[in-house]
């Protein structure tokens, strides 16, 4: 099982390209057990996800990385193989309000998310004792106006001190630099609620109970420095009525965080999430 791998393609779309990666594996002694494809007329942008193992001959996951580039080239591709038994390493960052963050360790525990914990950072110390139960390291780095630039220095250096590939933030409750947010790009998810724009601020129930609104929900997507416009994941949605209070309506928001942070991490891990123009790709 060491080399069950997921191969992931984007290239400009044109003629042959399926035939050429299948035909690649197939010579190889690959047996592919999963193959999705995506020709975006829009953008002319071709996408393919593809899960195998080797099967016959004595073929590894690095002589397949290295006999890729040259039919690579040939397409123009950016391409990765990424091996199936490794889960990938997650950094998880939250603040005080903690259902995104025990939801996720819940998963993880439970053998749901394909992902490592490297640490749990956060600027308070509310989260501490649960995530240390899970024996998982726990860095605390407040954040100040002064402070901000060095703690997030210090971030990075834990990012890099672990080999950290995914940075979830959990209702993190700070605005991350620019500088930050280019460096994470296209591997940090965030989570919020879904009337954003409709409901900025403070207490965004309250605003949603005073508008009468009949649909609730969250929304993850990947970190840019454009505030809460990223690429978006995964949305999650709930009825609700006149009968729901402020309180309801945020008990059922929390409901819908979780269902859309957990399925958004599993997605990215499992390398079915394309970035392209502000979109995304999903392979599901």
């Amino acid at each position: 099982m060491a080399d069950d791998f997921t191969l992931t393609v984007t290239c400009p779309a044109s003629s042959g390209i399926v035939a050429a990666v299948t035909t690649y594996l197939f010579d190889r002694g690959c047996y592919l057990s999963e193959l999705h494809q995506f020709d975006d007329e829009c953008s002319g942008r071709f996408f393919l996800r593809a899960v195998g193992r080797v099967t016959e001959g004595d073929s590894t996951l690095e002589t397949l990385e290295a006999g890729f580039p040259m039919l690579a080239e040939a397409f123009s591709m950016e391409w990765a193989f990424h091996r199936n038994a490794e889960p990938l390493k997650t950094l998880i960052m939250v603040s005080k309000i903690d259902h995104c963050l025990s939801d996720l360790l819940y998963r993880i525990r439970k053998g749901e998310l394909p992902i490592e914990v490297t640490a749990v950072v956060s600027n308070h110390l509310t989260c501490r004792g649960d995530v240390e139960r899970e024996g998982i390291r726990f860095v605390y780095l407040p954040v100040t106006r002064e402070r901000k630039a060095a703690q997030e220095h210090a971030l990075k250096e834990i990012i890099k001190e672990t080999g950290t590939e995914l940075v979830v933030l959990a209702r993190y409750m700070q605005i991350l630099s620019d500088d930050l947010c280019d460096f994470l790009y296209g591997r940090a998810i965030n989570i919020h609620h879904s009337f954003l724009p409709g409901f900025k601020g403070a207490k965004p129930y309250h605003q949603a109970h005073e508008r009468g609104v009949k649909l609730i929900g969250a929304t993850a997507h990947y970190v840019t420095a454009d505030l809460d416009e990223g690429p978006i994941i995964e949305q999650a949605v709930q009825p609700v009525d006149h009968t729901y209070t402020p309180k309801m309506l945020a008990t059922a928001g929390r409901d819908t965080e979780t269902m859309a942070l957990a399925r958004a991490v599993r997605l990215h891990a499992e390398h079915r999430v394309f970035v392209y123009d502000n979109k995304t790709v999903v392979f599901r």
